[in-house]
């Protein structure tokens, strides 16, 4: 038994270790990003990406009792939650101490950098400078970091990687001669880089899989059509037979009998060609069949090999779940308080990848149960409760593509008046909003980064950002989180997320004239509301579900495009699509539902890291670029539309003038996105791959603007710029770049070769690009 807790500990370490090590590199990254002293909203993002990473590797270390670790995140903790609330500067000095501390951090993760007694002095002495920094100005420049151990922190393979088969085994006897059978073994190992790749490889192949389906559809409507021409060529020829046989009984002069004559000679043709459709007919129903054979086969063996590359990326919970035992009970010692784990369905297995990204939220919602839920054994006598607390984990398996897992204790609950008053103090609503808040509402708000009910600020919890990690890291997955919490009686999180990533179901809609991919995973159904049955409650559409009144909306409106006629708007009924994230519904009016099919999502990559209201794009079986929505951004967008003036969009696309926009980007799916934005917003688009392309079009057409990428193979969209601006018949064409380059000098060149706007795409925004081409067009 201690040989197995020794192997253990190893494997835990050894995970431990590749987590902090993220940890640390990110706010390393982010303290180089500060020394740049940006302003507003990037200062802000960046202290509060640094300030989570910081809380997160000081709950990572508790859980595998690293205590010096533990320790020397606190301070660090503190000092980025006071430079958040600007009590703090970034001033040079500061910045090397946070410098100091993190490479001090990096080197207790590397064993070889010494024995932990050497380094003890080292981390003190931060910590102290690090506290003494909160209290008022540093006394002196911080210690150069050549003073410190340069280590930075390494990714240690896992301990119990076998030795190499020629590597020799210090056991201090000859190894015996291991029996035949033993040369062949059941599993291997392979990296986990290795087999994402198979992993994205295997999912590639949905497309061609869609592509077949698609072919077999076409040649099904093709052999429909040849069908329903031959059935009204048949009846053709029947009436010319009925009318050669009336001329034939009407003729009695030479003239008159030329019409018969006529019309044998078309009827002989028409046999002839009715011959000539007969054989064509058989061609195409043997080439159906073919391809609904090749299509059978290639859709048995992508989902066979799917399949298989899937199961050997499945985990069960457990791998993740054994960490929490030892993590609950000694958090809950430290406070004084007697808990129980209890953890069901632990063998159900998930996505490594998921898994891994389910960590940090599992220990934040547990250390929240601990520290602020469960109350110490004293009080729970006083409330006639055991004097020990239970804090439950239980997963379970939804339907084939979803996972729950719930997260309930049986403590004091959260009180819905503290949540109110937090979120007034943080200015997040206003005291009138907050007071008209029911409890459901006011639950929501603690997923509000910086608020919690906690009156002070602890080592464990208290600064209101483990519930915001939470939610976003399981929407980032693509799941949901909902909380359900009774006063006196405990809390309960129900977390909801996808088997597998990339693939999944989704519900194909047209709205604005264009389709999206919803993933189904958000929907919650689809419904047909009859015009009669659409409710106006404070200026705002609603329709009745389940006796509940939910919000309508145009998806259109919400995608900032004109509005198009419904498939029903004859028959006085609509199609919507009800979408609901956590205890959020909200309906949404789509053109169409065009249907439901497998789709692979695709990152929209660097160039555009984050458009609003879009996770991704998907290529459907006919080949088209179909953008994926981000129901998060949906509903939030949708929520701030309703509170803003209203104001159509069909009204303000319908103004917008049939102008030309020429759009040169290599990337397919970044011209696509721009194409299907800049069309949905009522502009003409043509499309080129670099500056030579783009050059070539502007000869050859007319166009009022030109929105370019800057990195293109011939020649990039700097020089296309200063070719533009050189030629006399286009040197008033207003030209935009949109760009990942984003530093100064990048600008200053943008500006020096006669750009008119230079848009980085990393801020990228779709309606802050339309604003800059109204303004200049």
């Amino acid at each position: 038994m201690p040989k197995q807790n020794d192997e253990f500990l190893k494997r835990l370490l050894a995970t431990f270790r590749i987590e902090a090590d993220e940890h640390l590199q990110t706010m390393s990254s982010g303290l180089l990003e500060l020394e740049k002293m940006p302003a507003g909203a990037r200062r802000a993002e960046i202290i509060e990406r640094v300030f989570r990473e910081a809380h997160s590797l000081k709950g990572a270390a508790r859980a595998v009792n690293l205590t010096q670790i533990e320790s020397a995140c606190q301070p660090l903790e503190s000092v980025f939650a006071a430079l958040k609330n600007n009590q703090l500067a970034a001033s040079p000095p500061l910045l090397d101490l946070l410098h100091q501390t993190i490479d001090a951090l990096g080197g207790l993760l590397v064993p070889q950098a010494g024995a932990p007694e050497t380094r003890k002095p080292v981390i003190g002495r931060l910590i102290r400078q690090l506290d003494d920094a909160l209290t008022g100005p540093l006394p002196a420049p911080a210690q150069p970091a050549a003073a410190l151990p340069q280590v930075m922190p390494q990714v240690m393979p896992p301990a119990s990687t076998p030795a190499a088969p020629n590597e020799a085994v210090e056991t201090g006897d000859a190894p015996s001669p291991a029996p035949p059978h033993s040369l062949i073994s059941e599993t291997i190992r392979v990296s986990t880089a290795k087999l994402d790749g198979v992993m994205r490889q295997a999912e590639e192949l949905l497309s061609p899989r869609l592509a077949s389906g698609q072919r077999v559809r076409e040649l099904s409507e093709a052999a429909a059509l040849l069908a329903g021409w031959k059935k009204e060529r048949t009846r053709i020829q029947s009436t010319l037979r009925l009318f050669e046989s009336l001329c034939e009984q009407d003729g009695k002069d030479n003239d008159a009998a030329k019409g018969p004559q006529q019309m044998r000679r078309l009827l002989e043709y028409l046999d002839a060609e009715q011959r000539f459709i007969k054989t064509l007919e058989d061609r195409l129903a043997k080439l159906k069949k073919s391809a609904e054979h090749d299509q059978r086969t290639l859709t048995g063996m992508t989902d066979s090999l799917l399949h298989d590359v899937k199961e050997m990326q499945l985990l069960p919970f457990m791998s993740l779940l054994e960490i929490l035992p030892r993590f609950v009970r000694e958090l809950a010692r430290a406070q004084g308080k007697d808990i129980e784990l209890v953890i069901q369905g632990g063998e159900i297995e998930i996505d490594r990848r998921i898994l891994e990204k389910m960590k940090d939220p599992l220990i934040h919602l547990l250390r929240n149960g601990i520290d602020h839920g469960i109350e110490k054994p004293a009080l729970r006598r006083e409330k006639q409760k055991p004097p020990h607390g239970t804090i439950s984990v239980a997963i379970s398996q939804q339907d084939s593509g979803k996972v729950e897992i719930r997260i309930a204790d049986d403590g004091a609950g959260i009180d819905a008046s503290k949540v109110k008053a937090a979120a007034g103090r943080l200015g997040i609503v206003s005291p009138e909003v907050a007071e008209s808040l029911g409890a459901a509402e006011a639950l929501a708000l603690v997923f509000q980064s910086g608020i919690s009910t906690s009156p002070l600020i602890t080592d464990v919890s208290g600064r209101g950002l483990g519930l915001a990690i939470v939610r976003e890291k399981v929407e980032r997955l693509g799941g949901t989180v909902a909380l359900k919490s009774s006063p006196g009686a405990g809390t309960e999180f129900r977390i909801v997320l996808p088997l597998t990533l990339a693939n999944f179901q989704g519900v194909i809609v047209r709205a604005g004239g264009h389709l999206f991919i919803i993933p189904a995973i958000s929907v919650e159904r689809v419904v047909r509301v009859a015009n009669q049955d659409i409710q106006t409650v404070e200026n705002r559409e609603t329709i009745a579900l389940d006796g509940q009144v939910v919000a309508l909306g145009w998806l259109s409106d919400v995608l900032e495009m004109p509005r198009k006629g419904t498939a029903g708007e004859s028959a006085g009924t609509l199609q919507a699509v009800v979408l609901a994230l956590g205890a959020q519904r909200i309906a949404f009016r789509v053109e169409e539902i065009v249907g439901e099919q497998e789709v692979l999502v695709k990152p929209l990559g660097p160039q555009l890291t984050r458009v609003r209201n879009v996770a991704g794009a998907s290529i459907l079986g006919t080949g088209q670029v179909v953008p994926v929505l981000n129901v998060s951004d949906l509903l939030k967008s949708a929520v701030k539309r309703a509170t803003a003036p209203f104001a159509p969009a069909a009204e303000q696309q319908m103004e917008t003038e049939r102008q030309s926009i020429l759009v040169v980007e290599d990337s397919i799916t970044s011209r696509a996105l721009l194409k299907n934005i800049l069309e949905s917003a009522g502009y003409r688009v043509t499309t080129a791959v670099d500056g030579v392309d783009a050059y070539t079009a502007l000869k050859t057409g007319t166009f009022d603007l030109i929105v370019s990428d800057v990195e293109m193979p011939r020649m990039d969209g700097f020089d296309l710029t200063a070719k533009v601006r050189a030629d006399k018949q286009f040197a008033e064409l207003p030209v935009v770049l949109v760009t990942a380059l984003g530093s100064r000098e990048h600008r200053e060149r943008g500006i020096d070769v006669g750009a008119n706007a230079y848009i980085v795409k990393s801020s990228f925004d779709q309606s802050n690009l339309l604003e800059v081409i109204s303004r200049l067009i």
